[in-house]
């Protein structure tokens, strides 16, 4: 049932016209994501009466989403744009550059790159995304000379402090997710039947806190009344 879905797009077109904003309609892409095995033709999506592109990719925020939520396209577009750079990292090599220089344009134009959206992604990526991204970090590091964080590493802190922001939000619409067991000691743990959805950053957030040796102070649910 798309009612729904096309009646928030049609709320949206008003609000927007309300407030003097124009939708660039051949701007906007549609995705269907539909993983059932019958598939379903959908009709197409009109905005002020003109169709919306339906495309099985695209990029939104630097990041490269697809229809079937695999992250190999947005994985290529990471590992070409960072190996570009290693260029100049091995420029500043060979003019003798000092490692603590190095180490500054790595985190600015190499790491920062590989680890852009890095807590909407990583978590699902495949074993073989995952190290195609980790063998750049691996040259830059052999360039450097010195140590470098894993993007394992850089993931599971981002991801640990991006839930802990959601989790003391009450006002977050997300916040439920992270629901206190009445011991307080740990979170109610999220049901997934595929390994798409316990690969999800929700699931993954939940896991991750409840590893932790103790769960920093939360706030308590509000109560509820029947």
């Amino acid at each position: 049932d798309e009612a729904d879905y096309r009646s928030e797009v049609s709320r949206l077109a008003v609000w927007c016209r309300d407030n003097n904003l124009s939708l660039n309609v051949e701007k906007t892409k549609e995705i269907v994501v539909d993983f059932r095995r019958a598939h379903t033709q959908h009709a197409p999506l009109t905005i002020n009466g003109a169709s919306v592109e339906r495309v099985s990719s695209t990029k939104f925020l630097g990041v490269h989403i697809t229809e079937d939520l695999s992250w190999t396209n947005n994985t290529t577009a990471l590992a070409k744009k960072s190996q570009q750079r290693l260029y100049f990292l091995r420029k500043l090599r060979r003019a003798r550059a000092p490692a603590p220089i190095m180490y500054t344009f790595y985190r600015g134009t190499i790491e920062s790159i590989l680890t852009s959206c890095i807590t909407v992604w990583f978590g699902a990526c495949n074993a073989s995304c995952q190290k195609t991204l980790q063998r750049i970090v691996k040259a830059a590091e052999r360039i450097i000379g010195v140590p470098l964080p894993s993007l394992q590493d850089i993931y599971s802190t981002r991801l640990t402090k991006k839930a802990l922001c959601i989790a003391a939000d009450p006002s977050h619409p997300m916040q439920s997710f992270f629901s206190l067991l009445p011991s307080g000691r740990r979170l109610r743990s999220l049901q997934a039947r595929t390994s798409r959805l316990k690969d999800s950053f929700f699931h993954q957030a939940v896991r991750k806190l409840n590893s932790l040796p103790a769960l920093p102070p939360l706030p308590s649910p509000a109560p509820r009344y029947s």
